[in-house]
């Protein structure tokens, strides 16, 4: 009997040590908000073979514990056509959070299509590639980059992170931007449907990231390329779902706003 109580002893410290883990590790969900008016169906020669598909602009609410990151800023309301017909505030209001609640919003890439409302977040924590931090404040690149959505960090009003390469943003493995040379991708860790890969400007199409295409308008072919295989090499090890963020066709791999994927 005596050898009995160092047994248990061991067994009640391991259950606790499980159970305490459990309480330690946080929930992370993934919502997806239509951040622009969905496009007519494009032809998208530039970008793969000819065809025609729904050319949609997404922003993602990543959930973890108690605090919040909104993952691209999408189409200004102010951009004709393809305008948001509802605010990325008003989105997440129907979500009952407000944008003092975000404490990062990371951006993939410099392009209007996924900054255009990042400024209703001033209080939020930037992290943006550091190659598209450095054209942002550079007055040369003005023609490039429109600098005015990021005035209030660039000012020194907030608070900015330059990430040059991969970034564990909660430092437990769950949410990681990858470097993708030119910009950056977002891979999210999900308790149920498993890893999630979004994919920023990656590519725009199936048809892109399957067959390698990279678009005319690219600097730098053999870095997409490259930023393409590591992609893959990545999501087949996690058996992640890969979300190509423009294409309609896969969107129904993640429930429906103001549902969210866990």
């Amino acid at each position: 009997m005596q050898r009995t109580w160092p047994m248990l002893a061991i067994g009640v410290c391991a259950n606790v040590l499980m159970s305490l883990s459990a309480l330690a590790a946080p929930e992370v969900t993934l919502t997806r908000l239509e951040c622009g008016t969905n496009a007519p169906p494009t032809d998208v020669g530039l970008r793969s073979a000819s065809v025609k598909v729904h050319f949609v602009f997404s922003c993602y609410l990543v959930k973890h514990g108690d605090d919040y990151m909104v993952w691209d800023a999408g189409n200004s309301m102010s951009a004709g056509a393809v305008a948001p017909k509802t605010s990325l505030v008003d989105l997440l209001a129907q979500l009952k959070v407000m944008p003092e609640q975000i404490k990062y919003i990371g951006i993939s890439h410099y392009h209007g299509d996924h900054i255009g409302q990042v400024a209703p977040f001033p209080q939020s924590t930037l992290l943006i590639g550091k190659g598209d931090w450095d054209v942002l404040t550079d007055p040369k690149m003005r023609a490039v980059g429109n600098p005015a959505p990021f005035a209030n960090w660039i000012s020194g009003d907030g608070k900015v992170e330059p990430v040059p390469a991969d970034k564990d943003v909660f430092g437990d493995g769950t949410v990681v931007m990858l470097a993708t040379p030119g910009h950056h991708s977002l891979l999210v860790k999900l308790k149920d449907m498993g890893p999630v890969l979004l994919s920023g400007d990656l590519a725009h199409f199936h048809e892109n990231y399957e067959g390698k295409g990279v678009p005319s308008f690219n600097t730098d072919r053999a870095a997409t390329l490259a930023s393409i295989d590591r992609v893959k090499k990545i999501a087949a090890s996690r058996k992640a779902t890969v979300i190509v963020q423009h294409d309609a066709r896969g969107l129904d791999k993640l429930p429906a706003f103001p549902a969210s994927a866990k």
